[in-house]
């Protein structure tokens, strides 16, 4: 099992990219603006959705935990 411990902004910022990706789409999918406005926002969130994933993959495997068996070998390598 792989532990992440994460910032509450760090936290914050993956799930507000997240949140940007599925309202986007979801704006896309769905018929209640008008066709031009809705394409302009739903493109804009999943634009910004996709734009920061590769900035929230980064900060989420640093913050990945190494398995306690490494840590110890790594002290006792000292």
């Amino acid at each position: 099992m792989k532990n992440v411990s994460l910032k509450l902004p760090t936290f914050g910022f993956i799930v507000a990219t997240r949140a940007a990706l599925g309202v986007g789409l979801g704006l896309l999918l769905s018929q209640r603006m008008s066709d031009s406005r809705r394409r302009a926002v739903g493109l804009t969130l999943v634009t910004i959705g996709a734009a920061t994933t590769v900035p929230a993959v980064i900060a989420l495997s640093r913050s990945r935990n190494r398995p306690l068996l490494t840590r110890v070998k790594d002290l006792l390598a000292l």
